[in-house]
């Protein structure tokens, strides 16, 4: 049995989902994947940070702490507020568990949407992983579907609807509720960013589409790239006019080469045919198209989305780390 100590930086809606899944499948993990967790620290915006009972000045204090653990895998999980001017303080603290000496696993877009290159590049020096499969479409595994299962094949595009809240907000006036009812309804689930503007100005979605790109197609670009147009007031009269003309309006998130052989990357709303994948899409369900130069297009789809689905993401990142990681 391989023991696990955790470090929680970050204990919003998504860490506390992610500690009662742990509990919920403790005995899975033993006796699937010889594994026991703990959550050794934690630390929060609100209340402050402590480590094995003891309070700590910050996270960073906390991080450095778990480095000197005896476990046999230190894993800090990063799950603070996205900060799309900079990914701050969400990247130092990947950086400062991978200088420590841990794994890291990561539901913010942010570091991946910033500072991927310069993470991967740090976290395979210092003999470590950096995961985030919940930080784009939640626990649905894209980044391992490629790493894992297509090899030597290129993405060169891509396109998607990726944020739950916009395509439940399209969905719901379309339907005639108001914008205001369809947003309230995601922030009641605690399923809409902290800051609402962040899903509904498609700065969310930007994010995702920086991520992917950095990932999947070596971009090394960040959000501030993207060409973003968000939802507002209007959004209802737009969706229930595509209805009419037998067409859905979706928050569509894109990425290809124009014909220069620069990558142009766009969140914005786009009428769709009703035969498309993307115009199918209904209430909380996202989807990703991959266009490969072997396979041609992939597509991967979820159906719904909780923060049941982002917590599990962090999960399977535990567990890949766990499968790649050898014995002490």
């Amino acid at each position: 049995m391989r023991r696990v100590d955790l470090a929680l930086i970050g204990f919003g809606n998504v860490a506390r989902r992610f500690v009662s899944l742990l509990d919920e499948r403790r005995e899975r993990l033993a006796s699937e994947h010889q594994l026991t967790c703990r959550v050794a620290g934690k630390a929060t915006r609100r209340t402050g940070a402590e480590y094995e009972g003891t309070r700590c000045a910050d996270a960073f204090e906390v991080i450095e702490r778990l480095g000197t653990s005896s476990a046999d895998l230190r894993i800090v999980v990063e799950t603070t507020t996205l900060d799309v001017t900079d990914g701050e303080p969400a990247i130092s603290h990947v950086r400062a568990g991978i200088e420590a000496g841990c794994h890291v696993v990561t539901a913010n877009k942010g570091p991946v949407a910033f500072a991927y290159a310069d993470l991967h590049a740090a976290a395979r020096r210092a003999g470590v992983r950096f995961l985030f499969e919940g930080a784009v479409m939640d626990g649905i595994p894209i980044f391992n579907l490629v790493r894992g299962t297509l090899p030597l094949v290129d993405i060169i595009g891509f396109e998607g609807v990726v944020n739950t809240t916009t395509n439940h907000i399209i969905t719901a006036v379309e339907a005639g509720e108001t914008f205001e009812q369809a947003l309230a309804k995601m922030q009641a689930a605690g399923i809409a960013e902290a800051d609402p503007s962040l899903d509904v100005d498609g700065w969310d979605a930007a994010a995702k589409t920086a991520a992917l790109a950095n990932v999947l197609m070596d971009a090394r670009v960040t959000p501030r790239a993207v060409r973003r147009t968000g939802l507002d007031a209007s959004t209802g009269d737009a969706a229930r006019a595509a209805l009419a003309e037998g067409r859905r309006l979706k928050l569509v998130a894109s990425a290809r080469k124009n014909a220069a052989g620069a990558l142009e990357l766009v969140v914005e709303p786009r009428a769709l045919p009703e035969d498309h994948l993307l115009a199918r899409l209904a209430g909380s369900a996202n989807a990703l198209i991959l266009e490969t130069d072997l396979l041609d297009r992939i597509a991967i789809t979820q159906l719904s989305g909780s923060l049941t689905q982002t917590a599990y993401g962090l999960l399977t990142d535990i567990i890949a780390i766990a499968r790649t990681c050898p014995d002490r």
